[in-house]
């Protein structure tokens, strides 16, 4: 017989897979002595069988969870379902990786009529038993009957005012009672079946729930953000309950044994007396910090920071706990290691190594490289932060800087961002049905909650900018507006939050750039030692070469020279250009222009110094220089001199049914060769000027686009050649440089052999590349991939990530075939998927010698160029296609 269940002595930390993350860290903090109330795992192989099953736990599961049940009694010297000593459990989730909130969990499982009265009676506290009951028929009617909470919740509002109270901590055992039944009617009225009274029907129901949550939507939108894969399923964890609502000698809190918003070494977290489970985490209640804990509860505090100490010590990195006090006495619900912002993660991972806890290999692979580029967006600009109105504060939850529009719902949230608003979600306080929201928002703002709220766990995961807990503004969701002081802020306006101190200001605030010092730069030069991939920028000014730099650029790896034509005193020359009847007016325009891309090349090398510069030449088809519309035409051809008849045939001569695949690269400069002998002299008239004039050793590389014939290398590569050397000649330098080409066209990859006769470097462009392989047009391809991710067709977006199978296949190919003809080839990748964590990870394992991506881009790739060389030495690498 398989075995389905595990008693949490029977597991340790590294069946994760099997337990899940919160089964297997309950098991090894049983297994190091905390106190850990008892309990037990159903694996998630029963998950990934309850679906396979068509939703049925099966035999064999079902007699294995009342086995361990009956075990768990005896442990606990409590019966399930008794009325003098009952014996409640919770049932809570436990999926693989950390997805907090996003699955469900039920509390007090076991108590219906006749339990309440015998906990009553058992803890002499009925007040406590009809709280507890109370909050079990309301969430176990949320999560298992999918009657909506807000129905129990107006239900809890309407006793508490009627009744002239202001928390639910007021509330008498009689006010509970009658609670109690009003839950009880809404679930008969709701799903005209009464409340379930047999507690062995609730674990099933609780089980069988929980499982399911694994597919909800929040937590499937949660997965795909965190690319946690949909096969795995969540193990359940059904263990005693401990009580943290018996009084105020009982709570409940949750805390970090480091700050998780800054990565300072101290305890962070938060506490309520007299509440239970989810009080904190669902911002409820705001909570007190849990230093405060130390004067109510001194033996408890201790004991509570020397247990953060040691499972940070065993665990050796940071870690998110759950506690509950229980009349006096301390347990541990769960650890795991905890969720940060991308500041946090780089100061924890460097202190830990300082502290000698970790080595520098495990702190380059504790960051994600995607938490990197929370670090490199501006902050506010501190003249406009000075002027500007601050209305609220509340508290610094995940930081950084934001500005939008206000709006009170997901759905507005989600339906602003597609069309182009910078929305702000506002609410009283977030649910994990609020994902989709929160991954479309630039901001949050909560009314109430906590540092450990939804919330704030769930942005400082996404590196979203949140104050939470605000209460000085009143938050009416159903009037799209809140109020604050006398201010009423509508739907639509537009407010500015400040994450690092809490800070709400009305209107917007401009921002700006952020310094990388401190142990970002400790962090990145650790990179810099372990990683084997160069990483290169895509730049197409001097502006960007400059950023990319700082970023740590070591060269640029696609300089796209038509980005220079758009400037406004430029264009008129280029169409001039284009119009040209005869090869000697084109050639006049072309000299016109020629200055212009000269002065662009020399402000790139001097922003490179001696980093290599790759300058691809122009590559889309002319007609993108022209305008369509007959007004502009008139006024263009009333510019030029022509009439617009004349300039409308030339457009429409032009005009291409699929220009992607039309006249455009290298197949321009087969009919019009002259274009890329002006950029060439251009070039190579820059690196003169900067050699001569700073005395660099400038490095160019000038890149042939979209070759697909080894013929048109053949012709394009001489031209190159003999304008660049001509130049040199004028003026007496010889410089190295290099031609190559970049392969896009898969007829390129193909054949890279006989490319490779006449290019001395190839530069995967795979944004192209991925367009034809695929068939799939870049610019229209949303409209179906949703239906393709959600049908598997494909995991990721594979203008996003490389199709390693595919596309993939085709770079293999032409790499080993490129090194075959030509040994010494120089090899990398300039599509933005070399900025891409998992393509640059592919990127090493086949052998290219660099990635390029934009800017902003480059710190993400030389720490997942630095993860990739680890996994590589260590054997974990995985990819696509065999290697």
């Amino acid at each position: 017989m398989k075995k389905w269940v595990y008693f949490f002595e029977e597991g340790n930390a590294n069946m994760k897979a099997l337990l899940g993350g919160k089964g297997a860290n309950l098991a090894e903090m049983k297994r190091i002595g905390l106190p850990v109330p008892n309990g037990f795992t159903i694996t998630t192989e029963a998950c990934n069988a309850y679906y396979e099953n068509g939703k049925n736990l099966g035999e064999e599961v079902n007699s294995q969870i009342f086995e361990y049940l009956k075990k768990l009694e005896g442990i606990t010297g409590k019966t399930f379902g008794s009325k003098e000593n009952p014996l409640l459990v919770s049932v809570r989730s436990g999926s693989v990786f950390s997805m907090p909130g996003m699955m469900d969990t039920i509390l007090n499982l076991g108590l219906n009529d006749d339990t309440v009265e015998g906990l009553a009676a058992l803890t002499e506290n009925p007040r406590f038993a009809y709280d507890s009951y109370r909050r079990f028929i309301q969430m176990f009617s949320d999560v298992v009957l999918k009657v909506a909470k807000y129905n129990f919740e107006h239900a809890l509002e309407a006793a508490k005012r009627n009744n002239g109270l202001t928390y639910d901590t007021d509330l008498t055992v009689d006010h509970l009672k009658a609670l109690v039944k009003t839950y009880k009617d809404i679930v008969m009225k709701e799903t005209r079946k009464p409340f379930p009274q047999e507690p062995e029907i609730q674990l099933i129901m609780a089980v069988n729930s929980v499982f399911e949550s694994w597919d909800n939507p929040r937590a499937n939108i949660y997965r795909n953000l965190n690319d946690i894969a949909h096969n795995l399923g969540t193990a359940v964890n059904i263990q005693e309950m401990v009580f943290g609502n018996m009084g105020d000698t009982s709570g409940t809190g949750v805390a970090f044994t480091r700050n998780p918003s800054t990565g300072d070494s101290a305890f962070f977290g938060e506490f309520l007396l007299n509440a239970q489970g989810e009080d904190v985490v669902a911002g409820i209640r705001t909570p007190k910090p849990i230093s405060e804990l130390k004067e109510i509860m001194p033996e408890v505090y201790k004991q509570f920071i020397e247990i953060s100490k040691k499972l940070e010590t065993h665990y050796k990195d940071m870690q998110d706990i759950e506690f509950t006090i229980e009349r006096g006495k301390l347990f541990m619900l769960q650890t795991r290691n905890g969720k940060r912002t991308a500041p946090a993660a780089v100061n924890i991972a460097v202190d830990l190594v300082e502290e000698g806890l970790i080595d520098e290999e495990t702190a380059i692979m504790r960051l994600e490289p995607d938490q990197i580029d929370q670090l490199l967006h501006p902050t506010f600009d501190e003249v406009d932060l000075a002027n500007a109105k601050e209305i609220a504060k509340g508290l610094p939850a995940s930081p950084g800087a934001a500005c939008g529009q206000v709006f009170f719902s997901a759905e507005d949230v989600v339906a602003a961002q597609a069309k182009g608003i910078p929305a702000m979600l506002v609410r009283q306080e977030t649910s994990p049905e609020d994902i989709e929201g929160m991954v479309s928002c630039v901001g949050i703002l909560t009314s109430r909650g906590g540092m450990t709220s939804h919330a704030a766990v769930v942005a400082r995961g996404m590196g979203k900018c949140c104050v939470a807990g605000c209460g000085e503004i009143k938050v009416e969701e159903y009037a799209k507006q809140f109020h604050v002081d006398g201010l009423v802020v509508k739907e639509g306006d537009y407010i500015s939050l400040d994450g690092n101190n809490g800070r709400v200001f009305l209107g917007k605030i401009r921002t700006k750039e952020v310094e990388l010092t401190g142990n970002f730069g400790k962090l990145m030069a650790w990179a810099d030692v372990h990683r084997v991939l160069k990483v290169r920028t895509n730049a197409d000014n001097p502006r960007d070469s400059k950023v990319a730099v700082k970023f740590g650029a070591e060269g640029i790896g696609l300089c796209r020279t038509e980005h220079m034509f758009f400037e406004e005193e430029r264009i008129p020359v280029v169409r001039r250009m284009i119009v040209a009847k005869t090869i000697e007016a084109r050639k006049e325009a072309l000299d016109l222009l020629l200055p212009f891309q000269r002065a662009d090349f020399i402000g790139i090398f001097e922003a490179m110094g001696e980093r290599p510069v790759t300058i691809r030449l122009l590559d889309p088809p002319l007609h993108e220089f022209l305008p369509h519309e007959d007004k502009d035409i008139e006024a263009l051809a009333k510019d030029m001199k022509i009439s617009a008849a004349e300039l409308k045939s030339i457009v429409n001569d032009l005009k291409e049914f699929n220009p992607m695949l039309g006249h455009r690269g290298c197949r321009l400069a087969i009919t019009y060769p002259e274009i890329y002998q002006m950029q060439v002299r251009a070039i190579f008239e820059a690196v003169v000027d900067v050699v001569k004039r700073l005395d660099l050793k400038v490095k160019p590389e000038v890149m042939i686009p979209l070759v697909g014939f080894e013929k048109e290398l053949e012709i394009l590569a001489p031209l190159v050649r003999k304008t660049a050397n001509e130049v040199l000649e004028e003026h007496g330098l010889q410089i190295d440089y290099k031609v190559g080409t970049m392969i896009e066209v898969p007829r390129a990859a193909l054949l890279a052999d006989d490319i490779a006769k006449h290019a001395e470097f190839f530069s995967f462009g795979t944004n192209d590349l991925t367009q034809m392989t695929l068939g799939f047009s870049r610019d229209d391809a949303g409209k179906f991939m949703p239906e393709y991710r959600k049908k598997e067709i494909f995991e990721k977006d594979p203008f996003q990530t490389i199709d390693q199978k595919g596309v993939g296949k085709l770079m293999k190919m032409a790499i080993e075939l490129g090194r075959a003809q030509r040994p010494d080839i120089k090899l990398g990748i300039c599509g933005e998927h070399g900025g891409e964590p998992k393509s640059v990870e592919f990127c090493h394992a086949i052998g290219l010698e660099y990635v390029s991506c934009s800017p902003y881009r480059v710190p993400i790739a030389k720490l997942a160029a630095a993860q990739a060389a680890i996994k590589a030495k260590n054997g974990e690498s995985k990819t696509g296609i065999n290697l």
